[in-house]
């Protein structure tokens, strides 16, 4: 199966529809560790991974932006016990 990227070469945008869920589920999982208070909120995130915190926002607010790094997803897997597979695939359980 081959992926459709949407780029947009106006607005900086190029996210296949799978990296768009990979991003909806990464937003998601980060949402659920700060309601379950293992950190503060999306400054402390950004903060402790050296994430440029203008990027992550950018994202959150259009999924379709080509600001998401990968790197992103790791502390949640390795820190937050996030599982890899859920965020990559959807399939299985968050946590």
């Amino acid at each position: 199966m081959v992926s459709k990227t949407i780029y947009d070469s106006d607005s900086n945008t190029m996210n296949s529809p799978n990296s768009m869920k990979i991003i909806e589920r990464f937003f998601e999982a980060l949402t659920a560790i700060i309601e379950m208070g293992k950190i503060r909120g999306i400054a402390t995130y950004c903060r402790l991974y050296d994430i440029d915190r203008r990027n992550l926002y950018a994202q959150r607010k259009d999924l379709s932006r080509g600001w998401f790094q990968v790197s992103w997803l790791q502390p949640l897997v390795e820190k937050y016990g996030v599982n890899a597979e859920w965020l990559l695939t959807g399939r299985g359980r968050m946590f």
